[in-house]
Formats: structure tokens, C-alpha cells, sequence
């Protein structure tokens, strides 16, 4: 569909995907309660699981945002249009839906042109990855469609850049704290704004400030295993996923992704090949173990979507 179709839809209290530079977003008016509750039924998504509000403007923060730490700032300058998300206490007049009831509220400019025009033309939006709750994050149209159907309203902008969802960064308190990691690393994000940054040691078991924490998220249909742990049952369709050029069993019901010490490249293609092995009905996917993550930019977010997927 074309870009004002699509902004029709969401300013008319609809839902619809379009492409953001991470993954696909699902999208609905911020301050619309009703349609915000519409991307929570079409997903199946628990009502305690956050949304993350997506502006065109830093100026716009100021519509969310209790209070703005000038290092806060910093990082918006900095980083925006990109894959960082800021944790801000909020507003009051912030819905608790967008919320899951909590008294902050997760923001960022997204760095896809498509996704930034058409926010110029709605206005703040929240949006979740375009996905069953769950499921693979899309990368592409057709992961939309498959989740949701082939007439659901979808603006098409090609392959996500990264493919893996934005760095989530907590800066309600100090040391700033990556709850999600993602693309950018502490060292990048203390050098912009002066904060000790450090990542969350533990997942909380009460109440999450950010998406993708206390559910099980990113899974495919097939099982997924570290390279480290699986025995190769004999009978069974394999998808092997290597990064260093390891060596991994040979057969007629095996297939295997190198990628050659590329983690953007891995990261990129994480989602598509887990629907990949869905669609050809492979039952495992077997994963190499990454290496320590420093040094290794995505390392960190890489291994956490597959831990997650495993788990």
C-alpha cells in the first residue's frame, strides 16, 4: 500500500505495519487508546508488556517525558534517527495502555525514511514489532503477512537494515542501564553522554520497563539450539547457522548458513531464517556458539534473541 494509505489508516484509529531501519513496526496513533488496544488483540500481546512510542522529532519528547536528563539528551542528539530507544519518566496524560501501567514510557526516532514521512504525516505512533506475539520479528513485507494475513495493510520498504530491534536504555536512574541490547554498545553510548552505562545483570519477575524482556519472544516453530549443546538426531531436518567456519555433520537433511565472522550480516538474516526453517518444516535450528561479546559489535543482541528464542 502506498505511504498516505497507510497514514489514513492510523489517523482513523486503525492499525497498520510499515518498515522502521530494525524491523517491521506495527502501527497506531500514541494517544488513541482504542487503537492501541487493537495492536494488543491482533498480536496477542499481554497487556503488561510495554509499547514503544515512535516520534519524527526530539522535540516531541517533550509530549511523553516527565523530565529529560540533559544526558538524556545528549544521547537523542547523538543517536536519533536510530536504533536506540530512551526509558523517560512520563507524563501523566501518557495512556497506561502504551505504558503497561507504569510510570515511565519507552521513545525513539526510528532511522528509516519511510517510517520517519510517515509519522510527519500521523503523528507519535506506538509500535511493536508486526508480529504474532512471540513469533520472529519481520523483516520483511511477506513475515507481515504471513503473521497477520495477505490483505493486511502494510507499507512496503524491502529488508530492515539491521534486523534486529532497537537497544533499549533505562535513563530514569544512574548508572543508564541497556535492558534490551541491541546495535549500539555501552562503551558508544557512555562516550555520547558522560553515564556510566552498564547492562541489566537480571530480568525483573514483577513489572518490565521494556519489550522483550519477561515473555518468550523471537521464537519459530522449529527448535533452537546452541552448536554446543545439540547431539544430530539421525532422522531429523537440520538448519545450521555457523560464523567462524566450524565444522558441522553432513547429510541429506542437513542445511547450512556460514556467515564468516559477519554479525551484521547474522543479524540481518536472524528472523528471516527462523521462518525460513519453518516454511521448508526443518525441525532444529542449530545455532554456533558466539564469541565473548566484547570487541564484537550485535554480539550481545544476538545472543540474547537466540537465548530467548531457545528459552
Amino acid at each position: 500500500m502506498k505511504i498516505d494509505e497507510i497514514a489514513n489508516i492510523i489517523l482513523h484509529g486503525g492499525v497498520a505495519a510499515f518498515p522502521t531501519e530494525t524491523v517491521y513496526g506495527l502501527g497506531a496513533l500514541a494517544f488513541n487508546q482504542d487503537a492501541v488496544k487493537k495492536i494488543f488483540d491482533l498480536k496477542g500481546r499481554p497487556s503488561d508488556n510495554p509499547l514503544i512510542v515512535h516520534i519524527s522529532e526530539t522535540e516531541e519528547l517533550q509530549q511523553f517525558a516527565d523530565h529529560i536528563p540533559d544526558p538524556a539528551l545528549s544521547l537523542a542528539e547523538h543517536f536519533w534517527p536510530g536504533p536506540l530507544t530512551l526509558i523517560v519518566k512520563k507524563k501523566p496524560e501518557v495512556p497506561d495502555v502504551v505504558t503497561g501501567g507504569l510510570d515511565t514510557v519507552a521513545v525513539r526516532i526510528p532511522g528509516h525514511p519511510l517510517a520517519l514521512k510517515l509519522i510527519r504525516k500521523t503523528g507519535p505512533i506506538v509500535a511493536p514489532s508486526a508480529n504474532k506475539s512471540g513469533r520472529p520479528s519481520p523483516t520483511r513485507a511477506s513475515h507481515v503477512h504471513e503473521d497477520f494475513g495477505d490483505d493486511f495493510p502494510v507499507l512496503d520498504g524491502g529488508e530492515t537494515d539491521i534486523g534486529l530491534e532497537s537497544t533499549v536504555l533505562d535513563v530514569t536512574s544512574e548508572p543508564y542501564t541497556i535492558l534490551r541490547p541491541g546495535k549500539l554498545e555501552p562503551e558508544e553510548l557512555q562516550d555520547a553522554c558522560g553515564i556510566p552505562v552498564v547492562y541489566s545483570k537480571t530480568e525483573q519477575g514483577g513489572p518490565v520497563k521494556s519489550p522483550g524482556l519477561k515473555y518468550s519472544h523471537y521464537k519459530p516453530k522449529a527448535n533452537v539450539h546452541w552448536l554446543s549443546d545439540f547431539v544430530q538426531p539421525g532422522d531429523k531436518h537440520v538448519m545450521y547457522v555457523t560464523h567462524s567456519g566450524a565444522a558441522i555433520p553432513s547429510g541429506k537433511n542437513v542445511i547450512h548458513y556460514s556467515f564468516e565472522h559477519d554479525f551484521a550480516a547474522l543479524a540481518k538474516n536472524l528472523y528471516d531464517l527462523f521462518r525460513l526453517a519453518d516454511q521448508k518444516n526443518i525441525s532444529e535450528i542449530v545455532l554456533e556458539d558466539l564469541p565473548d561479546e566484547s570487541g564484537h559489535p550485535l554480539v550481545a543482541a544476538l545472543k540474547n534473541r537466540i537465548d530467548k528464542a531457545i528459552g
